[in-house]
């Protein structure tokens, strides 16, 4: 027997695609493998269970859809990172939710562009329909793996400051913390599927579950801010901490 098939040992109970996910999902949970690390490719455990591409892809995508790896159509696949945890009632620099987790922080602006708010995002931010504000369209990334979509909306009659910064290195949430105090904010948690924009940048399938926050922050009585946060939802997990009367 190859160290390769010994590694992966098969228990010989029930289907062959549940045996294999079983097979890889052990030294994983044991700590054999250690997060980040790269597994083989789908053709090199074919070979090694002597089964079909299609039997592997099975197995690996509901090993994928538990948590335990992650999957990268040009990288390949890797075991996954420690689920992050969010505090979703505070307001933090995304740059140090990354570090968090120990990985390394990298911040993609993909869009700049000053607009006129429509009916929708105007009625995020408590303001008429045509009202100037700067849209951020931007990536955050942990050791180089997609972390979180930002699509933000920066008020320009509350902030106009924001608009002479190019926020080609500073990430907005950070700029914002550092520069514009808040009063209020106001969060929305929802679940939604990946669109085919959102899984290119996520580097998730199509369809994929994620979860997105959405957030509108004031100053006194002026709207700041409203934000949509977008996590791979199978990598994060959203947590708020109560006390009595709090």
């Amino acid at each position: 027997m190859s160290e390769k098939l010994a590694e992966f040992p098969l228990d010989g109970h029930g289907p062959l695609y549940r045996q294999i996910k079983r097979a890889i999902a052990d030294p994983i949970l044991s700590g054999t493998f250690d997060p980040g690390t790269r597994l083989p490719s789908e053709d090199t455990f074919t070979r090694i269970f002597n089964t079909s591409r299609m039997t592997v892809n099975r197995a690996l995508q509901m090993l994928a859809d538990e948590g335990l790896i992650t999957r990268h159509r040009r990288n390949g696949t890797f075991v996954a990172a420690q689920i992050a945890e969010h505090a979703v009632m505070e307001l933090r620099d995304i740059a140090d939710e990354v570090s968090d987790t120990g990985a390394t922080y990298r911040y993609q602006l993909l869009q700049r562009a000053k607009i006129k708010t429509d009916s929708l995002i105007a009625s995020q931010l408590g303001t008429r329909p045509g009202s100037p504000v700067l849209y951020l369209h931007c990536r955050h990334l942990a050791d180089g793996v997609a972390f979180i979509i930002e699509d933000r909306y920066i008020n320009i009659d509350s902030v106009p400051e924001a608009a002479e910064e190019s926020f080609s290195k500073t990430p907005p949430s950070r700029w914002l913390l550092e520069n514009v105090p808040w009063t209020r904010a106001e969060h929305a948690v929802t679940a939604i599927n990946a669109s085919e924009d959102m899984a290119q940048l996520l580097d998730l399938p199509l369809n994929e579950a994620c979860l997105r926050v959405e957030r509108t922050t004031w100053l006194a009585d002026r709207p700041v801010t409203y934000v949509r946060l977008t996590y791979p939802g199978t990598r994060h997990r959203l947590v708020g901490r109560f006390t009595p009367g709090g």
